[in-house]
């Protein structure tokens, strides 16, 4: 209920602006979509990816050939904070898809302020779907592999049957981890040899709970990077997890 409240109250603030600084860097923002001047979440999530940003993690060169630029698959793309960062960072190229068609929109906006839009490409639906419509000369999205797929997910979980008051929510909030349990079971389809299944989460959320899915579609997860911050009145800790193929322990990196 407190992440509701989150929800509405950042929709309709007086002081909800049109433009954001985050990174150095100022950001368009629509209406209806993430605001991220309202939360630590998406400044805490440039810290933990800064390594997957800036480069292979820890020196790896993803199995890529020669030459090949860095490939990013962003779920839940919100403002398109992160995919436009990935792109001005080295990523060749980005797809941002956000089951919010205004997000989308928000992303494509900023990812032509700071003209990476030949690289950023956006799509709108629901986890993986909208990539069986991306197509490339002639090929089904389908077949699009990435070095690095994520999601900084909605990781308070809802009850299995809640119905969802608006769009908005959507950022917040996953109805019975519905969500959470397709990303952990489908995103390595779409991860290119030796690339990464990231995925943001926090102790809002319910961490035994995604344990156990993970387990369940047959994942393991490891804590590569974690941070506390201040939130109004509460301390969350913030965490850059690693879905493996192979079923783990939820541990922190070696």
């Amino acid at each position: 209920m407190r992440s509701l409240r989150r929800s509405a109250e950042s929709l309709h603030r007086p002081d909800r602006p049109d433009v954001f600084t985050l990174d150095g860097r100022e950001w368009d923002l629509l209406d209806g979509v993430f605001a991220p001047p309202f939360s630590a979440a998406t400044g805490v999530a440039m810290e933990l990816l800064d390594a997957e940003l800036a480069g292979p993690p820890h020196g790896r060169p993803h199995g890529r050939p020669h030459g090949r630029p860095r490939s990013l698959l962003e779920i839940g793309c919100g403002t398109g904070v992160i995919a436009v960062t990935a792109a001005l960072t080295g990523h060749g190229r980005v797809v941002a898809s956000d089951i919010s068609p205004q997000a989308a929109r928000n992303t494509a906006l900023n990812a032509a302020r700071h003209g990476v839009a030949d690289r950023v490409r956006t799509l709108c639906g629901d986890l993986f779907a909208p990539l069986r419509e991306l197509g490339e000369d002639g090929k089904d999205g389908e077949g699009e592999r990435f070095d690095t797929v994520y999601w900084h997910s909605n990781f308070v979980k809802a009850p299995e049957h809640y119905v969802y008051g608006s769009m908005h929510e959507r950022a917040y909030v996953d109805a019975g981890y519905a969500a959470h349990r397709r990303y952990l079971a489908g995103a390595h389809d779409h991860l290119a040899p030796g690339g990464r299944v990231l995925l943001h989460f926090s102790d809002r959320g319910d961490i035994l709970g995604l344990r156990r899915t993970a387990r369940e579609c047959g994942r393991g997860l490891r804590v590569l990077r974690s941070r506390r911050v201040r939130e109004g009145q509460e301390t969350v800790e913030h965490m850059l997890l690693e879905v493996t193929a192979a079923r783990a322990a939820l541990r922190p990196a070696a």
